[in-house]
């Protein structure tokens, strides 16, 4: 008799076959395993509006996903909240808005509509 893990989609089954002549060669007894431990789960993904540490140059506002800037919502000199809209960039063809992380005055663009970002990069700055 021959014992044997499976795995099936995720599914882990114990399978004991036995050995004997080919006349009378009885049916494999399957026994179903214990449930399945579940994978770890994935590292969250950072909150769009997380609060950004200030520094002398004043507050980024970053790129959450690397895409292509299509809108500018706000101007250099306005005011904005936390989770204000201050542009708008395109990914997987879906707008995405990015959002101020704490109430300000923006006080720069680093890029402009077309410009294409990657992941972290910084797209405007509050004061």
């Amino acid at each position: 008799m021959k014992s044997y893990t499976i795995t099936v989609n995720g599914n882990v089954y114990q399978v004991t076959v036995e050995e004997g002549t080919a006349a009378a060669a009885p049916a494999p007894s399957v026994q179903a395993a214990p449930a399945p431990v579940p994978a770890a789960p994935a590292a969250p993904a950072a909150p769009a509006a997380a609060p950004a540490a200030a520094s002398a140059d004043g507050i980024p506002v970053k790129a959450s996903v690397p895409g292509k800037i299509v809108r500018l919502e706000k101007s250099v000199g306005d005011s904005v909240n936390a989770g204000d809209t201050v542009l708008v960039l395109e990914a997987m063809k879906m707008e995405i808005p990015v959002v101020a992380p704490e109430s300000g005055k923006l006080a720069s663009f680093q890029v402009s509509v077309g410009d294409s970002v990657e992941s972290g990069d910084v797209l405007a700055t509050l004061s």
